[in-house]
């Protein structure tokens, strides 16, 4: 298998981030049949597997916690082998996407070593799919220790607002601070009206970034949400979806 393309979104809660994800991984499902694809929960307050409609019981936050204490690893077991096992046993495989949750922001102490250890295991496994999409919570933190790099695309995501965009700018300003290696970065706004794009132009103009699209308010994606029904279910010919699918083939994915 070929270099894989890996693909980060981002932004903070409430911008429609997850649902962004979830959508395009519906979209990377149907157009690329055969394709291995890889779903990554970075953020914190992780709950793509409910918009996936997947099961999880093991995170990687837990084998982070469990190898600073040297009781936790089975005897005669390498910190190496503990950890390429329980990053198994993380993996939720399905018939179309895989799912990685990395779990709760660390506790106290040094995680250099454990973080190095993930590092080098992300990317035994990363290499093994034809896409990586990862879901990132606004503050980056799994891509500013670089536990999670070398983007081939970044899409921040805001809501229809001044203050969203702004948001936005914030956190396309930590990825150049940071000197995050990535190749394409772009603004997506959720739940937008017909004139969103034109009226927070200026906005947009002051963050640097390049808008990508617009996704409109969707009723039926309220109604999934409200019911607890997984958003990759959602039907094709939705106002959101029909949108996700635009900008699926703008970004050639």
């Amino acid at each position: 298998m070929g270099k894989e393309k890996l693909v980060a979104v981002a932004g903070k809660g409430g911008t429609g981030k997850t649902t962004f994800t979830a959508l395009m991984l519906r979209c990377l499902v149907e157009k690329n049949k055969g394709k291995a694809i890889l779903a990554v929960d970075a953020d914190a307050n992780a709950n793509l597997n409910e918009a996936l409609g997947l099961e999880v019981k093991e995170t990687i936050s837990m084998a982070l916690d469990e190898i600073k204490d040297f009781r936790k690893v089975p005897q005669g077991m390498t910190k190496d082998m503990f950890m390429e096992m329980r990053v198994n046993q993380a993996l939720v495989e399905t018939e179309h996407i895989d799912l990685l949750v990395m779990g709760n922001p660390h506790g106290p102490g040094c995680y250099c070593y454990p973080n190095d250890l993930l590092k080098k295991f992300l990317e035994k496994l990363r290499v093994n799919y034809d896409y990586v999409v990862v879901d990132n919570e606004a503050g980056l933190e799994h891509l500013s220790r670089r536990i999670i790099d070398d983007l081939d695309l970044l899409v921040i995501t805001s809501d229809a607002t001044a203050r969203g965009i702004r948001s936005a700018g914030r956190v396309y300003e930590i990825v150049r601070t940071l000197g995050i290696k990535v190749k394409e970065v772009y603004l997506l706004i959720s739940r937008a009206g017909e004139d969103t794009a034109q009226v927070l132009a200026g906005e947009i103009e002051k963050t640097g970034l390049e808008l990508l699209g617009t996704v409109p308010m969707d009723e039926l994606v309220v109604e999934f949400d409200l019911q607890g029904k997984p958003l990759f279910q959602l039907p094709g010919d939705t106002p959101a979806m029909q949108a996700v699918k635009e900008i699926m083939r703008r970004l050639a994915l």
